[in-house]
């Protein structure tokens, strides 16, 4: 099958969530559900739809990932300078070609047999015990309250993906949050409200949580009865 030269050469067929975790059966590291999948998943419904699939693992977990791959589907990272700011491109290569030292975002699990991208790998940070926000490492979560356990299937914690959400949020994110807040723990919307207000207080997302007029909306301003 020829090479891809870029991302937007192949088309995606992505796994589901029962696909994903049978693709990564083997693999002797942590790996969880992140982005939208696992919004829908946490929620138990679709939300809207999802052009792709996205699974993330730490950084120095990620070749061990890729190795363990079953035969039949190969990894793509980016090209050196393909996600430089001053010449931005879509240019790929095989993951053992990528350089070593570069911050590989994100990388590309191809159905080598149907030549469709399955999986979006997106590489985040952590510590032994605990999972690390990659744009701000002053937030943290312990793992066991930052990747769930649902159905034997690890996945993000929603709040958690909120946050990633947050910096520059879509119209399609617009509804991910109207979808999932709601549903949050008081627990977890206060990390999510506590966590826009200290990392990304210039977000869309802070004007109902910073609102005088609506102060019961912020979870994290709620005085207990």
């Amino acid at each position: 099958m020829t090479a891809p030269a870029t991302a937007a050469d192949l088309a995606w067929a992505p796994l589901d969530a029962a696909g994903v975790a049978q693709l990564l059966a083997a693999a002797p590291v942590r790996w969880w559900l992140s982005g939208g999948s696992a919004l829908d998943r946490w929620l138990g419904r679709g939300i809207r739809p999802r052009p792709n699939i996205d699974v993330s693992v730490v950084a120095s977990d990620l070749a061990s990932l890729i190795d363990a791959l079953p035969d039949g589907y190969s990894a793509w990272a980016p090209a050196a300078g393909a996600n430089d700011d001053d010449d931005a491109t879509d240019a790929i290569v095989p993951f053992v070609q990528a350089p070593a030292d570069a911050d590989l975002q994100p990388v590309l699990i191809r159905d080598d047999a149907a030549g469709a991208w399955a999986v979006q790998l997106n590489v985040e940070d952590g510590a032994p015990r605990a999972w690390v926000y990659k744009r701000d490492p002053r937030l943290t979560l312990p793992w066991d309250a930052a990747v769930l356990d649902l159905d034997g299937i690890p996945t993000g914690a929603p709040e958690v993906q909120l946050v990633w959400k947050a910096l520059r949020p879509r119209p399609e994110d617009d509804l991910d949050r109207e979808a999932v807040v709601p549903s949050l723990s008081e627990q977890a919307r206060a990390f999510y409200e506590t966590a826009l207000l200290r990392i990304h207080p210039h977000s869309s997302w802070t004007i109902p949580i910073r609102s005088p007029f609506a102060p019961a909306k912020a979870s994290w301003n709620r005085k207990g009865s």
